[in-house]
């Protein structure tokens, strides 16, 4: 079936959703997405910024949807026209979503660890707003350790459910999950529960935010500093295909291997994740591609040779 997206027409399998179709095309034109991810079953949904607009539901049935609709819960038709950065109601909608995600949030990005991969911070820098129309006080919960290796600011938390879907899917026994309703919503683990099992460090990659924290890797560096690099082991509890990032010859921290989405491409063991540690345990391969926007190139791609910098003030200041 045909689908139109932005002026981009492509065929698609049945049940193929608009943010999976729009990633087939690639470009401006994907939908951000905060809570949706495909290596996870029941995700998506729960974030709102992947809002688009439906002009024409289909050939047989052009009326189109009347409200804006959740691309990535929302399955093509044949023959529908889907319009997204070419909407001004789109994007004025992404805007007050991005501003509603923001109401609780901290601004600690100078502090917080996922500052340079966090997805609420390049949409906010995108759609964000400078003023607000929330005049309470923002919730504020005292951060907490939910595992010997995870900690949690519930500050910074959006509700996405990633992590939840992590334990859920991946993990014998769930421990933690929402609690309370509304307002009150948060992320917390069971009383006399704590999480430990050998795939729970995923739900610190999966988070979308700065909420879940790798506590072995907590202010220990910024990510601009280190050097990514794709490495792989043999593991027989997962397969030991990660990033490593490289300080000198020091491993940093150990991920998995992420999407230009912001994905998993698969899901590591706690093995690698924390007790492998020495470049020695792996074979790099290489170094890891990254976005040419993304903060951790920031020195990797010049325009022409560089320019010198001419400071035009009194020469009694300088």
């Amino acid at each position: 079936m045909k689908v139109t997206i932005d002026g981009h027409t492509i065929e698609v399998e049945p049940g193929t959703t608009i943010l999976e179709a729009a990633r087939k095309i690639g470009g401006d034109i994907v939908p951000p997405a905060m809570c949706y991810h495909s290596k996870l079953e029941n995700t998506g949904g729960n974030c709102r910024v992947c809002l688009v607009k439906v002009s024409q539901g289909s050939e047989k049935d052009p009326r189109p949807i009347p409200k804006l609709a959740p691309s990535c819960k929302t399955q093509v038709m044949d023959g529908m026209v889907v319009e997204n950065i070419t909407n001004p109601q789109v994007l004025e909608a992404r805007k007050s979503v991005v501003e509603l995600l923001l109401i609780n949030h901290p601004l600690d990005c100078p502090i917080c660890d996922q500052a340079g991969e966090c997805e609420l911070q390049n949409l906010s820098f995108k759609h964000g707003v400078v003023d607000t129309f929330f005049k309470d006080d923002k919730r504020v919960f005292e951060p907490e350790d939910i595992g010997d290796k995870i900690h949690l600011h519930m500050n910074r938390c959006i509700l996405c459910y990633r992590c939840v879907r992590v334990a859920e899917q991946l993990t014998p026994n769930r421990v933690h999950g929402v609690i309370h309703r509304g307002n009150d919503s948060k992320i917390s683990n069971y009383i006399k529960n704590a999480i430990d099992n050998e795939m729970s460090g995923n739900m610190i990659d999966v988070c979308p935010v700065g909420a879940l924290t790798d506590k072995t890797f907590r202010f220990k560096s910024r990510i601009w500093f280190l050097k990514p690099m794709d490495a792989h082991r043999d593991c027989d509890k997962c397969c030991g295909k990660a990033t490593i990032w490289l300080f000198g010859e020091e491993i940093y921290r150990v991920t998995a291997r992420k999407t230009k989405y912001g994905e998993l491409e698969e899901f590591i063991c706690n093995t690698c994740r924390y007790d492998k540690k020495n470049v020695s345990n792996w074979t790099i391969t290489g170094p890891r591609a990254y976005e040419k926007w993304s903060v951790i190139n920031q020195n990797s791609y010049l325009n022409g040779p560089l320019k010198k910098v001419v400071i035009n003030a009194d020469k009694r200041l300088l």
